[in-house]
């Protein structure tokens, strides 16, 4: 582990949440899922976790809307998920670079990386809570389904957020 990168990393994090603060406000619009991953796609993976874990941390617990200590469970699932981000953008790398010249076919995979990024957060943060409460099944599946507005919302904002940002972002650093 480089010093460099170890920088990098921090001023990722620094960013990621500080974007998450600056739009807190607004239920299910973030951009600390685009940063981690451009965390990831420039740092790689390993680095790309520590991110997305270290942002996690500090944003969650630090949160003035409720700190993610009061339940210790779904703390610990989102900096799972948001490692999990990190690590997508490393293994998206290569195939980005590629798309690179090729526009509507870099958006359409950005915005793909969005949705996978929005799933995959969505889903572990979902089911952590409920299980972990000692709901049933048929509960847990019937919590899933009531939050099905607000995650559709943090899907579509993901996609549009990926499919902008990243490209621009690869546009900056093949400069």
């Amino acid at each position: 582990m480089k010093l460099n990168d170890l920088v990098k990393a921090a001023i990722f994090s620094a960013v990621s949440i500080g974007l998450g603060f600056m739009f807190m406000m607004i239920p299910n619009i973030e951009f600390i899922s685009v940063t981690v991953f451009l965390a990831g796609l420039t740092l790689g993976g390993i680095m790309g976790a520590l991110v997305g874990s270290t942002t996690m941390l500090i944003f969650s617990t630090m949160n003035p809307l409720g700190s993610g200590l009061i339940y210790f469970p779904l703390l610990i699932g989102q900096i799972i998920a948001m490692s999990a981000v990190g690590i997508l953008g490393s293994i998206m790398t290569n195939l980005l670079r590629i798309s690179f010249p090729f526009t509507k076919i870099l958006i359409g995979l950005t915005g793909l990386c969005g949705f996978i990024a929005s799933v995959l957060y969505d889903s572990i943060t979902t089911f952590v809570y409920p299980i972990s409460a000692g709901y049933s099944w048929k509960e847990t599946i019937a919590y899933a389904i009531s939050g099905l507005l607000f995650t559709t919302v943090h899907m579509v904002s993901n996609i549009a957020i990926f499919g902008i940002v990243v490209p621009q972002y690869l546009k900056k650093i093949d400069q």
